[in-house]
């Protein structure tokens, strides 16, 4: 953002090292630094919060900030949404009632507390707010807009400012992209944040015995990079470290099929190509269908695309339609619509049935085996036996996984299972549960879906843990 921090911070590596780098500027990079700047979450002196055991814990340390509080004694009993305690501890502080329908105001009072703040610098791609700028801006959300918002700035109270509406309660991506971006400029957090900024490697080793933190036997992380500047140029950066923490979220690598084919230049791993081809017009609704693999958001988001366009499609997914891991069987109708339709679309229409949606056809239980140069896709079907589809264009969605190519090893030693790929869902960074602390390296915290979670609502939990853990570091250091 500031001219000012990248000439300062990310030239040639300082002789005197930062505190904290954080590599990722969506939601939980934000957070984090929010939280580092000196901005103090507190109990408000009369708040009775609905959930009687919190409330009475809360009671018990009164004018104490939550972040200078045991969280795991504060999390304990609480049930939600979310599989991390400190997750749903700072949801239920920042929207007590809001899985029963309420409204209740957060019990939480922010004091800006310059003397509590640790430097920090916030490394990003994109501007603040990361992939949601990278979302086709007039997608709704799928969580509701009051779940998207970060600490002491609502997004009903922003987009109200703006002049905005939530649509059915929810918010377009373009709108949460700009809330974050604002959010940044009007804590005043401007000053940490870098965009432009691609990290290339982390390296970590031992502190010389010799030196001034002898006691502390947590090691210095070298960053390096480049910083992509206003005239496309590439500027080399380095810097020295006492604490990184991964923020850089899963989007970066999208899932592949692994099948012949598949390098092929049709086919394609995002929804923008499919946009790009609509506003070129090498997709049209006279074209032969576009093939939609997958069977969760971003497949149906292509789907609901290229319905409005009028495009054919052949949507293609391993499992059935009522497998009950499938995402739509978690949603409600009435406030996902959209998605249900999509849902509908996928039980009702069989290539082998006669067509209720003209021109949609649903393939369940299929799986690709492979892709040929005249834009053919070969699949098995349920039975045993081969089909062949004439294409204009595929689209691959079946998730991301994260780029932590910059990691030794590509990060995967630091998974709960090192034996298995990094996965938000399925495998992801093992992480001490009150701290977010890496439990293979010291002074390496992991945030957001690297962490295990996947909702704007619930990283901010990490952040929490993570802001309370390094200044639980930096009290204990020698005068």
């Amino acid at each position: 953002m500031s001219s000012y921090r990248k000439d300062q911070q990310l030239h040639a590596s300082s002789s005197e090292p930062l505190e904290v780098v954080i590599i990722g500027n969506g939601p939980s990079g934000i957070c984090l630094s929010y939280l580092l700047s000196g901005y103090t979450p507190y109990v408000k002196p009369n708040a009775i919060h609905p959930h009687p055991l919190l409330q009475r814990k809360l009671s018990e340390a009164p004018g104490v900030s939550i972040l200078d509080q045991d969280l795991e004694y504060l999390s304990e009993g609480l049930e939600g949404r979310s599989q991390s305690p400190v997750a749903l501890l700072f949801d239920a502080l920042l929207r007590p009632d809001t899985d029963l329908g309420g409204n209740m105001e957060s019990v939480l009072t922010w004091k800006h507390q310059m003397e509590r703040a640790i430097p920090h610098v916030v490394l990003g791609r994109n501007p603040p707010g990361g992939a949601w700028h990278s979302i086709e801006g007039s997608m709704v959300t799928l969580s509701q807009g009051q779940w998207m918002g970060l600490p002491d700035l609502q997004v009903k109270d922003w987009m109200r400012r703006k002049r905005r509406g939530l649509r059915n309660s929810r918010a377009t991506a373009g709108d949460i992209a700009h809330y974050y971006r604002d959010y940044v400029t009007k804590k005043g957090l401007g000053y940490n944040f870098v965009s432009g900024a691609v990290v290339t490697a982390v390296e970590w080793g031992t502190p010389e015995p010799s030196s001034s933190r002898a006691q502390d036997p947590s090691p210095l992380f070298q960053v390096s990079g480049f910083l992509t500047t206003e005239d496309q140029s590439q500027q080399p950066f380095s810097l020295c470290a006492h604490n990184v923490v991964l923020a850089t979220g899963t989007s970066d690598s999208p899932a592949r099929l692994g099948i012949p084919g598949e390098m092929l230049p049709f086919i394609h791993h995002e929804l923008s190509a499919l946009e790009a081809a609509t506003r070129a017009g090498t997709v049209t609704p006279d074209s032969d269908p576009v093939l939609i693999i997958g069977a969760g958001l971003s497949a149906a988001d292509a789907v609901l695309f290229a319905r409005h366009y009028n495009i054919p499609v052949i949507h293609a997914f391993r499992r059935t339609v009522d497998d009950p891991g499938l995402v739509f069987n978690q949603l409600p109708k009435m406030l996902y619509p959209e998605y249900h339709k999509v849902h509908q679309m996928m039980r009702e229409q069989s290539i082998l049935s006669p067509s209720p949606y003209e021109g949609y056809r649903s393939l369940p239980e299929h799986q690709l085996l492979l892709f040929k140069e005249d834009r053919q896709a070969v699949f098995r079907d349920p039975t045993g036996f081969q089909k062949v589809f004439g294409i204009s264009l595929v689209l691959v969605l079946i998730g991301s996984h994260p780029d932590l190519s910059f990691l030794p090893g590509a990060g995967a030693d630091l998974a709960m299972d090192p034996n298995q790929p990094l996965s938000a869902k399925r495998n992801p960074i093992d992480v001490e549960p009150f701290t977010y602390q890496s439990t293979q390296q010291e002074g390496l915290y992991a945030v957001g879906p690297l962490a295990g979670d996947n909702f704007v609502r619930f990283v901010q939990g990490g952040a929490l843990a993570v802001a309370s853990s390094l200044l639980g570091k930096e009290a204990r250091k020698p005068p």
